[in-house]
């Protein structure tokens, strides 16, 4: 039986940098920042000053009021880039058979954080009787897949990865397989957080993982010796992934070809990667073995790239264990320093990126890069986006608990 090829149909996003798909790549090209002063919570309350918000979003653009309001915001984001996604792939409509083939695949690292803050404010204050009865469904992590398979009528697989920051990226490799191994022909997929809430900003300062630079212009700066953590964002990116012969067959636009996943764990530390990042390299050399290619192969990384000190160094030596002297020839951005860290949702507007990046030629620049670090030394395209032909590019994301995933990509 012939290998089944896997494409991208489809794609959507919400985003700090933009509330399309395009209008965020337009947006990381120009070097646009979507990072700004934190608005949505009292800043008095934290150490940090500064987000990566989600900006004049309407849900009701989407969705009647009344279906909205039974939704946690992640879900919001998830369901209007994947309405997105799902019409520029032209697969609004699904017909009995097709919805059959078509199943949904969404990662939150978080899920529905505000929804769960509120809802035990007023049980706290009014008791269990005034508690919504939405309130289980609005805050589980998989209900972003649920609500958008409801949405589209899609009744083949309905699943959710959680694996922290790589759940995006988890999903689109978990999403990848399924219509590897024949069990759908389409699978929406990718990542959705809304995790600017008072207990998630609180957490994450209590770890010291959120950067305290007040400059929306310099706090995320991923590779820079100055870095002093990630900047916390939100959003969602969806992608239509569809096997190939399907899309042909009813005359599809392509973006890019998915050709290798790759997922390990660190069975080392639930915050701090494995030194010198020992499972992101198993999870790159994974993807680049089922792709079946040679590292030179591929040109561009669309690397994890938090702004955290161990982040940025580990994936910097990964890169050099997993390409030896191309990691010098390789381009390396973090678009984390002008998104943001959507934690769950990275990894699916990341994807976004690496395969517009491929579909046009051109690839997206690490912003905030002042400070060269003597031990992150690569190629990490700090003068502007690059025009270059590469056939072949890398997205990686690595969470929290130790999860490491990484997508190749091919130019079609």
């Amino acid at each position: 039986m012939e290998k089944r090829r896997v494409v991208i149909t489809g794609i959507g996003a919400v985003s700090p940098v933009g509330n399309t798909a395009e209008e965020s790549w337009q947006s990381v090209l120009d070097r646009k920042s979507g990072i700004g002063p934190l608005t949505r919570l009292d800043t008095e309350l934290f150490p940090v000053k500064v987000a990566a918000e989600v900006k004049d979003f309407d849900i009701e653009e989407y969705l009647p009021k009344k279906e909205a309001r039974k939704m946690d915001r992640f879900t919001h984001y998830a369901m209007a880039a994947s309405i997105m996604a799902m019409k520029d792939a032209g697969l609004e409509e699904l017909d009995a058979e097709t919805a059959l083939r078509t199943g949904v695949w969404i990662g939150s690292g978080i899920g529905g954080m505000e929804t769960h803050e509120k809802q035990f404010l007023t049980f706290q204050e009014k008791g269990y009787r005034r508690v919504s009865p939405f309130f289980v469904p609005m805050m589980i992590p998989d209900m972003a897949s649920g609500q958008v398979s409801i949405h589209f009528g899609a009744k083949g697989i309905n699943s959710c990865t959680v694996t922290a920051c790589a759940s995006g990226t988890n999903s689109i490799g978990d999403a990848f397989e399924v219509i590897l191994r024949g069990d759908a022909d389409v699978m929406i997929t990718g990542g959705a957080e809304a995790p600017i809430t008072t207990m998630s900003v609180a957490g994450f300062c209590a770890n010291t993982a959120l950067s305290l630079n007040p400059d929306p212009n310099t706090a995320s700066r991923p590779f820079d010796k100055e870095r002093d953590g990630f900047v916390i964002g939100e959003g969602a990116g969806i992608l239509i992934l569809e096997e190939y012969e399907h899309a042909v067959k009813r005359g599809a636009k392509i973006y890019a070809e998915l050709v290798g996943y790759g997922s390990t764990g660190d069975a080392h530390h639930i915050t701090a990667p494995a030194p010198e990042g020992e499972g992101a390299v198993r999870a790159m050399q994974q993807a680049i073995q089922k792709a079946g290619i040679t590292p030179d192969e591929i040109g561009y990384i669309n690397a994890h790239g938090t702004s955290t000190a161990y982040n940025d160094l580990f994936e910097t030596m990964a890169a050099k264990t997993v390409f030896g002297d191309h990691a010098y020839k390789l381009a390396i951005s973090s678009t984390k320093s002008m998104t943001g860290h959507l934690l769950g949702a990275a990894g699916g507007l990341e994807a976004i990126f690496t395969a517009k990046a491929l579909q046009e030629g051109i690839l997206p620049p690490t912003t905030n890069f002042e400070n060269p670090d003597p031990e992150c030394d690569l190629d990490y395209i700090i003068d502007g986006p690059r025009k270059a032909d590469v056939t072949y590019a890398m997205s990686n994301s690595l969470g929290f608990g130790g999860h490491n995933a990484s997508l190749i990509f091919k130019k079609i």
